[in-house]
Protein backbone atom coordinates (compact mmCIF):
# COMPACT_ATOMS: atom_id res chain seq x y z
CA UNK A 1 0.00 0.00 0.00
CA UNK A 2 1.30 3.97 -0.77
CA UNK A 3 -0.52 5.99 1.62
CA UNK A 4 -0.48 9.85 0.86
CA UNK A 5 -0.73 10.01 -3.10
CA UNK A 6 -3.44 11.84 -5.34
CA UNK A 7 -6.24 9.37 -5.68
CA UNK A 8 -7.45 10.95 -9.24
CA UNK A 9 -6.03 11.38 -12.96
CA UNK A 10 -6.84 14.35 -15.31
CA UNK A 11 -8.89 13.79 -17.55
CA UNK A 12 -7.60 14.19 -21.15
CA UNK A 13 -8.51 17.60 -22.64
CA UNK A 14 -8.49 19.06 -26.00
CA UNK A 15 -9.95 21.21 -28.61
CA UNK A 16 -9.23 24.33 -30.74
CA UNK A 17 -10.82 27.44 -30.44
CA UNK A 18 -11.63 29.50 -33.48
CA UNK A 19 -11.07 33.70 -33.43
CA UNK A 20 -13.07 36.64 -35.48
CA UNK A 21 -10.74 39.18 -36.73
CA UNK A 22 -11.48 42.74 -35.39
CA UNK A 23 -13.73 45.13 -37.05
CA UNK A 24 -12.34 47.23 -39.70
CA UNK A 25 -10.65 50.13 -38.55
CA UNK A 26 -9.92 49.02 -35.26
CA UNK A 27 -6.34 48.92 -35.89
CA UNK A 28 -6.05 52.45 -37.55
CA UNK A 29 -8.42 54.27 -34.75
CA UNK A 30 -5.98 52.82 -31.92
CA UNK A 31 -8.81 50.59 -30.83
CA UNK A 32 -8.63 47.01 -30.06
CA UNK A 33 -10.25 44.31 -31.99
CA UNK A 34 -13.20 42.76 -30.52
CA UNK A 35 -12.50 40.65 -27.20
CA UNK A 36 -12.53 36.96 -27.60
CA UNK A 37 -13.73 34.72 -24.53
CA UNK A 38 -11.45 31.75 -23.22
CA UNK A 39 -13.68 28.83 -21.50
CA UNK A 40 -11.86 27.52 -18.90
CA UNK A 41 -13.91 24.36 -18.59
CA UNK A 42 -13.24 23.25 -21.99
CA UNK A 43 -9.96 25.12 -23.08
CA UNK A 44 -11.70 26.55 -26.09
CA UNK A 45 -12.33 30.24 -27.34
CA UNK A 46 -15.56 31.67 -27.92
CA UNK A 47 -17.02 34.62 -29.87
CA UNK A 48 -19.44 36.98 -28.19
CA UNK A 49 -21.42 37.13 -31.45
CA UNK A 50 -20.83 33.33 -32.63
CA UNK A 51 -24.37 32.13 -33.66
CA UNK A 52 -25.22 28.20 -34.31
CA UNK A 53 -26.80 26.85 -37.56
CA UNK A 54 -30.85 26.67 -37.28
CA UNK A 55 -31.55 22.82 -37.41
CA UNK A 56 -34.77 22.96 -35.08
CA UNK A 57 -36.65 21.27 -37.83
CA UNK A 58 -34.62 17.88 -36.77
CA UNK A 59 -36.28 18.34 -33.59
CA UNK A 60 -35.02 16.43 -30.44
CA UNK A 61 -31.27 14.90 -29.80
CA UNK A 62 -30.90 11.83 -27.86
CA UNK A 63 -28.07 11.28 -26.32
CA UNK A 64 -27.15 7.80 -24.33
CA UNK A 65 -25.03 7.90 -21.37
CA UNK A 66 -23.28 5.20 -19.64
CA UNK A 67 -23.90 5.20 -15.94
CA UNK A 68 -21.31 7.41 -14.01
CA UNK A 69 -20.61 9.65 -17.53
CA UNK A 70 -20.21 13.10 -16.91
CA UNK A 71 -21.97 15.05 -19.83
CA UNK A 72 -23.06 18.06 -18.07
CA UNK A 73 -21.24 20.46 -19.44
CA UNK A 74 -21.53 19.40 -23.08
CA UNK A 75 -25.17 19.19 -22.37
CA UNK A 76 -24.88 23.09 -21.00
CA UNK A 77 -23.13 24.25 -24.21
CA UNK A 78 -26.14 22.98 -26.57
CA UNK A 79 -28.59 24.45 -24.85
CA UNK A 80 -27.07 27.65 -25.01
CA UNK A 81 -26.19 26.84 -28.83
CA UNK A 82 -29.07 24.68 -29.97
CA UNK A 83 -32.21 26.32 -28.23
CA UNK A 84 -34.69 24.81 -30.70
CA UNK A 85 -33.42 21.38 -30.50
CA UNK A 86 -34.15 19.36 -27.15
CA UNK A 87 -31.61 16.90 -25.81
CA UNK A 88 -32.69 14.21 -24.42
CA UNK A 89 -30.53 12.28 -21.98
CA UNK A 90 -31.19 8.03 -22.05
CA UNK A 91 -29.23 6.19 -19.30
CA UNK A 92 -27.52 3.00 -21.39
CA UNK A 93 -26.48 0.09 -19.75
CA UNK A 94 -23.01 -1.07 -20.29
CA UNK A 95 -24.48 -4.18 -21.82
CA UNK A 96 -26.91 -2.44 -23.75
CA UNK A 97 -24.88 0.38 -25.70
CA UNK A 98 -23.76 -1.07 -28.60
CA UNK A 99 -27.34 -2.39 -29.17
CA UNK A 100 -28.92 1.33 -28.17
CA UNK A 101 -27.08 2.48 -31.16
CA UNK A 102 -27.54 0.11 -33.56
CA UNK A 103 -31.33 -0.32 -33.05
CA UNK A 104 -31.19 4.09 -33.19
CA UNK A 105 -32.45 4.68 -29.78
CA UNK A 106 -30.06 7.05 -29.33
CA UNK A 107 -28.05 9.38 -31.59
CA UNK A 108 -25.08 9.63 -30.32
CA UNK A 109 -23.71 8.00 -26.90
CA UNK A 110 -20.69 8.27 -24.01
CA UNK A 111 -20.04 5.17 -24.09
CA UNK A 112 -17.29 2.44 -21.84
CA UNK A 113 -15.09 0.62 -23.97
CA UNK A 114 -14.35 -1.64 -24.85
CA UNK A 115 -17.08 -1.78 -27.92
CA UNK A 116 -17.97 -3.62 -30.96
CA UNK A 117 -17.18 -0.81 -33.06
CA UNK A 118 -18.32 -2.55 -36.08
CA UNK A 119 -20.42 0.37 -37.98
CA UNK A 120 -19.69 3.08 -35.21
CA UNK A 121 -17.50 6.10 -34.89
CA UNK A 122 -15.62 6.31 -31.61
CA UNK A 123 -13.46 9.11 -30.41
CA UNK A 124 -12.14 8.86 -26.79
CA UNK A 125 -12.94 11.27 -24.42
CA UNK A 126 -11.43 10.50 -20.99
CA UNK A 127 -9.88 7.69 -18.88
CA UNK A 128 -11.56 6.53 -15.62
CA UNK A 129 -9.30 5.97 -12.13
CA UNK A 130 -10.55 2.53 -11.37
CA UNK A 131 -10.98 2.18 -7.45
CA UNK A 132 -11.98 -0.77 -4.86
CA UNK A 133 -15.04 -0.20 -3.10
CA UNK A 134 -15.25 -1.30 0.29
CA UNK A 135 -16.79 -1.01 4.11
CA UNK A 136 -15.52 1.61 5.82
CA UNK A 137 -14.19 -0.18 8.65
CA UNK A 138 -11.86 -2.14 6.07
CA UNK A 139 -8.04 -2.67 6.65
CA UNK A 140 -7.79 -1.58 3.12
CA UNK A 141 -8.47 1.97 4.22
CA UNK A 142 -5.81 2.52 6.31
CA UNK A 143 -3.83 3.76 2.74
CA UNK A 144 -4.96 6.28 1.05
CA UNK A 145 -4.38 4.07 -2.40
CA UNK A 146 -3.86 0.54 -3.52
CA UNK A 147 -2.23 -1.84 -6.20
CA UNK A 148 -3.71 -5.02 -6.98
CA UNK A 149 -0.92 -6.86 -4.96
CA UNK A 150 -2.36 -5.29 -2.06
CA UNK A 151 -5.78 -6.90 -2.78
CA UNK A 152 -4.34 -10.44 -2.55
CA UNK A 153 -6.10 -12.60 -0.42
CA UNK A 154 -9.45 -10.50 -0.68
CA UNK A 155 -12.94 -11.28 -1.98
CA UNK A 156 -13.68 -9.65 -4.97
CA UNK A 157 -17.28 -9.36 -6.37
CA UNK A 158 -18.04 -8.97 -10.32
CA UNK A 159 -21.68 -8.08 -10.99
CA UNK A 160 -23.51 -8.51 -13.61
CA UNK A 161 -23.30 -5.65 -15.61
CA UNK A 162 -19.45 -5.02 -14.62
CA UNK A 163 -17.60 -2.55 -16.89
CA UNK A 164 -13.83 -3.59 -16.20
CA UNK A 165 -13.77 -7.03 -16.96
CA UNK A 166 -10.66 -6.81 -14.70
CA UNK A 167 -8.71 -10.40 -12.82
CA UNK A 168 -7.25 -9.90 -9.55
CA UNK A 169 -4.39 -12.06 -9.21
CA UNK A 170 -4.66 -14.05 -5.93
CA UNK A 171 -8.18 -12.71 -5.29
CA UNK A 172 -11.06 -15.61 -3.84
CA UNK A 173 -14.06 -15.61 -5.28
CA UNK A 174 -17.24 -14.99 -3.41
CA UNK A 175 -19.08 -17.98 -1.94
CA UNK A 176 -22.52 -16.73 -3.17
CA UNK A 177 -24.07 -16.06 -6.11
CA UNK A 178 -23.02 -13.16 -8.41
CA UNK A 179 -24.78 -10.03 -8.10
CA UNK A 180 -26.74 -8.18 -10.56
CA UNK A 181 -25.83 -4.84 -10.59
CA UNK A 182 -23.19 -2.66 -9.26
CA UNK A 183 -25.45 -0.79 -7.02
CA UNK A 184 -26.09 -4.36 -5.09
CA UNK A 185 -21.98 -5.01 -5.18
CA UNK A 186 -21.76 -1.90 -3.32
CA UNK A 187 -23.83 -2.24 -0.75
CA UNK A 188 -23.00 -5.54 0.04
CA UNK A 189 -19.13 -4.61 0.59
CA UNK A 190 -20.54 -1.96 2.78
CA UNK A 191 -21.15 -5.01 4.74
CA UNK A 192 -17.31 -6.17 5.40
CA UNK A 193 -17.83 -9.08 3.35
CA UNK A 194 -16.18 -8.42 0.09
CA UNK A 195 -15.26 -5.59 -2.03
CA UNK A 196 -15.83 -4.44 -5.88
CA UNK A 197 -13.38 -2.66 -8.31
CA UNK A 198 -15.53 -0.26 -10.43
CA UNK A 199 -14.66 3.11 -12.52
CA UNK A 200 -14.49 5.98 -9.85
CA UNK A 201 -17.61 7.72 -11.15
CA UNK A 202 -19.56 4.51 -10.48
CA UNK A 203 -18.19 4.25 -7.19
CA UNK A 204 -19.35 8.18 -6.70
CA UNK A 205 -22.59 7.38 -8.15
CA UNK A 206 -23.52 4.51 -5.64
CA UNK A 207 -21.94 6.72 -2.78
CA UNK A 208 -23.11 5.06 1.05
CA UNK A 209 -22.22 6.28 4.20
CA UNK A 210 -21.11 2.98 5.28
CA UNK A 211 -18.81 2.28 2.26
CA UNK A 212 -15.66 3.91 0.75
CA UNK A 213 -13.44 3.70 -2.04
CA UNK A 214 -9.74 3.50 -2.79
CA UNK A 215 -8.06 4.16 -6.24
CA UNK A 216 -6.10 0.95 -7.34
CA UNK A 217 -3.03 2.64 -9.21
CA UNK A 218 -1.92 -0.35 -11.22
CA UNK A 219 -4.93 -1.18 -12.31
CA UNK A 220 -6.41 -0.59 -15.92
CA UNK A 221 -8.62 2.76 -16.09
CA UNK A 222 -11.96 2.64 -17.38
CA UNK A 223 -12.22 4.96 -21.11
CA UNK A 224 -15.12 7.42 -21.85
CA UNK A 225 -15.65 7.66 -25.48
CA UNK A 226 -18.38 9.68 -28.22
CA UNK A 227 -19.95 6.64 -30.12
CA UNK A 228 -22.50 7.10 -32.91
CA UNK A 229 -23.53 5.05 -36.34
CA UNK A 230 -21.47 5.79 -38.81
CA UNK A 231 -24.34 6.00 -41.37
CA UNK A 232 -25.90 7.88 -39.27
CA UNK A 233 -23.74 11.17 -38.77
CA UNK A 234 -26.59 13.72 -39.07
CA UNK A 235 -25.94 17.83 -38.60
CA UNK A 236 -27.43 17.31 -35.24
CA UNK A 237 -24.18 14.57 -34.16
CA UNK A 238 -22.19 16.77 -35.99
CA UNK A 239 -23.15 19.55 -33.66
CA UNK A 240 -22.43 17.70 -30.61
CA UNK A 241 -19.09 16.03 -31.93
CA UNK A 242 -17.86 20.15 -32.41
CA UNK A 243 -19.19 20.90 -28.46
CA UNK A 244 -17.29 18.12 -27.81
CA UNK A 245 -14.32 19.08 -29.50
CA UNK A 246 -14.47 22.92 -28.05
CA UNK A 247 -15.35 24.14 -31.41
CA UNK A 248 -17.06 27.20 -31.34
CA UNK A 249 -20.41 27.58 -33.00
CA UNK A 250 -19.94 29.00 -36.04
CA UNK A 251 -16.33 27.02 -36.72
CA UNK A 252 -15.85 24.76 -39.88
CA UNK A 253 -16.67 21.01 -39.00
Amino acid sequence: MTPGRSSGRPARSGGRGGGAPGRRGAAASGQRPAARRTDRTSGSRRETDAAAPDLSALGAFRLGAAPGATPGKWIDVWKQRMPGNPLDLVTVGFADQAAALAGGDVDAALVRLPIDRDGLSVIPLYDETTVAVCSVDSALTAADELTLADLTGEVVMVPGDDALDLEVPGADAPAFAQLSTTEDAVATAATGVGIVLVPMSLARLHHRKDATYRPVVDAPTSTVALAWRAEATTPLVETFIGIVRGRTANSSR
